[in-house]
């Protein structure tokens, strides 16, 4: 089992700037993979960063590459997600999510997620 504590987020305008930090406890090879999936109203989750904590591999959806950087500390097991160059439709609830692989990641967990926080982008 893993906990993810979530911080960051709120309000930014287009064009600005905003991080996401996601601290994880518990399993760790259950969280050699970490990143956010995001909800926006009315449309289907989306994984939009993630990366392998082994490794250091990141992973970006198109609609994030180039303006959305994820890191992580290995030491306080922390991941963040630094996001630039904000549109309105990056708004949405952000949950950070945990697996074993990219794979199993890409698959949604059935567990690991955290509590989600809330992003808006106004123009």
């Amino acid at each position: 089992q893993v906990r993810l504590q979530e911080s960051g987020g709120g309000s930014a305008q287009t064009g600005g700037s905003l991080t996401l930090s996601c601290a994880a406890s518990g399993d760790e090879y259950s969280s050699r993979h970490i990143g956010w999936w995001r909800q926006a109203r009315g449309k289907d989750r989306e994984g939009v960063a993630s990366i392998t904590t082994t490794t250091g591999s990141p992973y970006y959806s198109e609609s994030v590459k180039g303006r959305f950087t994820i890191s992580h500390d290995v030491a306080k097991r922390t991941a963040y997600l630094q996001m630039g160059a904000l549109k309105p439709e990056d708004t949405g609830m952000y949950y950070c999510a945990a697996a074993p692989s990219y794979g199993s990641w890409l698959r949604q967990p059935s567990t690991n997620w955290g509590q989600g926080t809330q992003v808006t982008v106004s123009t």
